[in-house]
């Protein structure tokens, strides 16, 4: 990188964390550092909401994703919409007219303290997980470009997070998130235009997107039902509602974005906005990444994303091998650019027959660089056993650093980390919020001034922070980041969803009912995980019928 995208970068990161501290340095009460003194108006809302959601991952691994697997992704985001519309007219006014802190408080109004502290405690481990891939995926980017051990930058981009949103909390969080934002779109918009443009003399964008078609790349919906396919259009819209559902209606870190509105109609504003917003962004996110595919159809891609396994391996005893692959991969490459431009021509001015013959050899030519890059992978992972599953999640950085232009590298650069500021500071504050409310003060009895309270938030805002941290060392285990987060919801989500659609729905089931059966739902999940091919999907529908049609039964046998 120049010094001119190191000043960028360096600029951005300095004026978020400035900002957020200086604007939120005289944060009074609990009601100003858990929910933003409850003043935000529904732009505000929507932003808030978006920016939690759309950490480092979405612009990192995202156009990876799509670079490998097209735009069927997309799908995850079907049911989103129609969630955004059921959690305006049910969870928001309940929220608003309890004036809770959290979700989990109105669990205890309508079932037991038990039921409570057990959502409580799923979310507490799901987001405190999550919260460490949201700084990994930065961390990432930092010790490809320096080389810098991993550990050791998950400790600087952790700490970075922790000071302004221990400073501020709830008002540093949503003060910062306009300009994280802007960068953001400011970033990924930049990136856009330059791969469109370096495409090759006579290879228009519309000509791209006729070359993605052949490799299947657009193929958005799959209409096939299949509980094993993760991405298709009845996992996205059942399991993918039942998952926002979720997400945005018990998970604190979204819930306390939109409780921190004026009143209910803002907040319903606010969810509904960002149902309209979050699929075409979606959608724009994931053609970056077809349209990057396409960019290396005519520009040579490295055998490996990830220059430092192709450097550990390149320094082994398996280094001969990995270097006839890396020459057999540059000739494959050479066929298959000239089998594109073959296809481009038969498509403009070819018979069908033409057009057909010519998609056939490219997809020869493709399948046989993709198997190249298997053998590689074979070889890189016995040279580093802890490598990972692949380079997906590299894919997009190798083209940010390698081909954009001075500047716009560290622009790029600071919307990834300036997407992963936001979504995990979100986060970290709602995980100390959480304990505070829901552990310290309900279950521990913690009593004190709004002084004595702030204080403890903050350190548990720095505890969480830690665990984060720790939990980021170990993310590179876990394959595509894109889907690491989303699986790893999945497991608690559903058992959450199903806890509060009997609290809203089912009136007369109780609390213990309610508890041992979110108990055997949420070990339903597990298993289906452990032992099951199923989609990762429908782990939410799995644990949300499972607590609706146990809790009923358990009641009824405990009656009896």
């Amino acid at each position: 990188m120049s010094a001119v995208d190191w000043s960028v970068l360096a600029a951005s990161l300095a004026f978020i964390v400035a900002y957020g501290a200086w604007k939120t340095r005289r944060t009074r009460n609990m009601d100003d550092f858990l929910l933003a003194g409850r003043e935000l108006g529904w732009p505000a809302v929507t932003l808030s909401i978006m920016a939690t959601q759309a950490s480092a991952i979405t612009f990192l691994s995202t156009p990876g994703q799509a670079y490998v697997d097209g735009l069927r992704f997309v799908q995850f985001y079907l049911g989103l919409p129609l969630a955004m519309v059921v959690l305006s007219a049910t969870a928001v006014p309940i929220y608003f007219r309890l004036k809770v802190y959290t979700a989990y408080e109105y669990l205890e109004s309508r079932f037991d303290l038990k039921t409570r502290a057990l959502a409580a405690f799923l979310f507490l481990a799901q987001r405190g997980l999550a919260a460490g891939l949201t700084i990994y995926a930065p961390s990432l980017i930092l010790s490809v470009l320096l080389g810098w051990n991993i550990y050791w930058t998950n400790l600087a981009i952790g700490s970075m997070v922790i000071v302004y949103t221990t400073v501020g909390g709830a008002k540093a969080v949503g003060w910062t998130q306009l300009q994280q934002m802007l960068i953001i779109t400011g970033g990924m918009a930049g990136a856009f235009a330059v791969v469109v443009y370096l495409l090759p003399d006579g290879v228009s964008f519309l000509d791209s997107l006729k070359l993605a078609g052949k490799f299947g790349r657009l193929e958005a919906i799959d209409f096939s039902f299949d509980l094993q396919n993760r991405y298709n259009l009845w996992s996205g819209l059942i399991g993918g509602f039942f998952l926002a559902l979720s997400y945005f209606g018990t998970d604190h870190s979204q819930v306390q974005r939109y409780l921190s509105g004026r009143s209910v109609a803002q907040s319903r504003l606010g969810l509904l906005g960002n149902g309209l917003v979050k699929v075409p962004m979606q959608f724009l996110i994931l053609l970056l990444g077809v349209m990057v595919f396409v960019f290396y159809q005519f520009t040579p891609p490295p055998l490996c994303f990830n220059p430092v396994q192709a450097a550990r391996v390149r320094q082994g005893p398996a280094a001969g091998h990995y270097k006839a692959l890396e020459d057999r991969f540059e000739r494959q490459f050479v066929a298959k650019r000239a089998s594109a431009h073959r296809l481009l021509a038969a498509m403009e001015s070819g018979t069908p027959a033409d057009v057909e013959s010519a998609r056939k050899l490219l997809r020869q030519d493709a399948e046989a660089s993709d198997a190249t890059r298997r053998e590689a992978f074979v070889l890189i992972r016995q040279a580093d056993p802890a490598s990972g599953s692949g380079d997906t999640n590299y894919i997009f950085l190798n083209f940010v650093i390698h081909y954009l232009p001075v500047g716009l590298v560290g622009l790029v650069l600071a919307a990834i980390f300036a997407a992963s500021m936001s979504s995990t500071a979100a986060e970290l504050n709602a995980l100390a919020a959480t304990t505070y409310v829901d552990v310290a003060r309900r279950l521990a009895g913690h009593a004190g001034d709004a002084s004595g309270q702030i204080h403890l938030t903050r350190v548990f805002t720095a505890g969480w922070g830690a665990v984060a941290i720790g939990f980021a060392c170990f993310a590179h285990h876990l394959g595509t980041l894109i889907e690491a987060v989303n699986i790893l919801g999945s497991l608690f989500y559903g058992t959450i969803l199903g806890i509060f659609l009997v609290a809203f729905y089912l009136k007369r089931v109780t609390g213990p009912a309610t508890f041992y059966a979110a108990l055997v739902a949420e070990a339903a999940v597990l298993g289906c995980f452990l032992w099951s091919d199923l989609s990762y999907l429908w782990f939410n529908v799995v644990g949300c019928l499972l607590v609706m049609l146990l809790a009923p039964l358990v009641h009824w046998l405990r009656r009896k």
